[in-house]
């Protein structure tokens, strides 16, 4: 039987089990299951829309059977290529399973992984209850996409990122068959911790069909405040100090110059009357009411030695004004580029002085814009190259200046990715991050629960020439800029 025979043929035994309602060989749906927000779109053969664990198990257990590949997604907002299926096959999407049940007693969530991480944080906050990780696309991405990926949020500064509040995952190896790492406990010292190496695998190393989240006490009280700096080493010199005096923000964004200049200059945002185009520290401090005076009183002395200007907000209207700027310059960019980078590097405390003088090196070389912006306590930056699509010359400087990037976070201690993963737009620079030998250790991993190589394959460790692949030209809902036209 020839390989497109094959596939024809599981397809049909796959509409026979689970009917024409689950299975999509055409339509929109289909097509629109055919990239994530990276908009790398592939063609495969069906969609399968699994409601059940059941339905999960039959997917899965016939793809093996047929070794067909299986991409599985939710609401598709990887913006690396990680929900994209390049080796075509079957796309199956779990955003139906969305359940959601709150164990107050203990302080534990029990989601199925089409629940949208807003909808999970809103039936804890009626609890009482707080479930801290708040990707930018909370109100649409789906916590199994959110485990796949490792998912952060600008609240990493306190809390920690997904990994840090999964206590069990329940599901499929790529075999079919089902299995539980944990449950609604918070201790297990029983075998090999495989949970931890599904958090962060994208989706190639099994299927997550139930987990069971960490949840804390819901802070009573927010302090948000803002800080302009002479300088951007002055503003990141000043994050080092504070953290230093072991002051705890629950958020502390960094914004460059640059992405100063795009929210007041093109978005018409401004803080400071008297202060302009300064880069800024967006700070915000949570816990008790009483906590949070102390709080005050040790932060002035802070901003005293190393502010320009600082701003603080009395109510939450006033805290969601000084957010203003956070959330409007990233679109504000497009006017640089109708095209745009956004590499989430990482890179050590130590290192983030280093780093502004790399980015400075990088924007005279490459002659492109890169406004930055990012979550400066664990020094996860978000590098927004900016580039117009049509010139194919700056296209190729854009290339480069990503190859530069890379090697150079790399140099100054640091990682490619601290958010977003590998999927297809970082698998080129894998080997940059990580040696042979431990690219090897993955591998044989990722050949050991998975023989056939059936689940999301061609992602992580197979480089793409992904950079002359036009975006396909559609607006997502959790898009907040302009469609490209080819």
């Amino acid at each position: 039987m020839t390989s497109r025979n094959k596939i024809v043929a599981a397809t049909d035994q796959l509409l026979k089990r689970l009917g024409p309602r689950k299975v999509s060989r055409d339509g929109e749906r289909k097509y629109l299951a055919s990239f994530d927000s990276s908009k790398l779109s592939y063609d495969y053969e069906a969609l399968v829309r699994v409601r059940t664990e059941d339905d999960v198990g039959e997917v899965l257990r016939l793809a093996n059977e047929y070794k067909i590949p299986v991409t599985a997604r939710g609401a598709g907002t990887s913006l690396t290529g990680s929900a994209s299926p390049v080796r075509g096959g079957w796309v199956m999407d779990l955003s139906a399973m969305k359940r959601i049940a709150i164990r107050k007693d203990k302080s534990m969530a029990v989601v199925q992984p089409g629940a949208v991480v807003s909808d999970i944080q809103g039936a804890a906050a009626k609890e009482g209850l707080f479930y801290p990780p708040d990707p930018s696309s909370l109100k649409y991405c789906t916590i199994g996409g959110n485990i796949a990926c490792n998912a952060g949020g600008m609240r990493c500064a306190k809390y920690g990122v997904t990994r840090d509040f999964i206590v069990a995952l329940e599901g499929f190896l790529p075999t079919g068959e089902k299995v539980s790492w944990g449950g609604e406990y918070r201790k297990f010292a029983t075998g090999y911790n495989i949970r931890d190496l599904w958090i962060g695998s994208e989706g190639t190393l099994g299927v997550v069909t139930k987990a069971v989240l960490k949840l804390v006490p819901m802070p009573k009280a927010t302090w948000t405040c803002v800080a302009a700096f002479k300088t951007e080493k002055r503003a990141l010199s000043a994050v080092k100090a504070l953290l230093g005096e072991g002051m705890a923000p629950s958020i502390l964004e960094y914004l460059d110059e640059d992405s100063i200049y795009c929210a007041e200059e093109i978005a018409g945002i401004r803080l400071f009357k008297k202060v302009e185009g300064k880069p800024l520290l967006l700070i915000e401090f949570d816990g008790d009411p009483v906590e949070l005076q102390a709080v005050k009183r040790k932060l002035k002395p802070w901003v005293d030695r190393w502010a320009l200007a600082f701003k603080d907000a009395r109510s939450q209207s006033a805290a969601d004004n000084l957010w203003e700027v956070r959330r409007k310059c990233s679109g504000a960019m497009f006017a640089l580029g109708n095209a745009k980078l956004n590499e989430d590097i990482v890179v050590p405390l130590e290192s983030q002085l280093k780093f502004i003088d790399e980015i400075k090196r990088l924007r005279k070389k490459w002659k492109l814009p890169m406004p930055t912006f990012g979550h400066a306590a664990d020094g996860n930056f978000h590098v927004n190259i900016m580039f117009h699509r049509e010139d194919r010359e700056e296209h190729r400087r854009a290339e480069g200046a990503v190859h530069d990037l890379m090697q150079t976070v790399v140099a100054l201690g640091g990682t490619i990715s601290g958010e977003h993963g590998i999927g297809l737009a970082k698998s080129p620079f894998l080997p940059i991050a990580r040696n042979a030998a431990e690219i090897a250790a993955m591998k044989a991993i990722k050949k050991a629960l998975d023989p056939k190589g059936i689940l999301n394959p061609g992602k992580l460790f197979e480089s793409y020439q992904v950079w002359d692949k036009t975006p396909v030209d559609i607006r997502l809902p959790w898009d907040k800029k302009p469609i490209l036209k080819a």
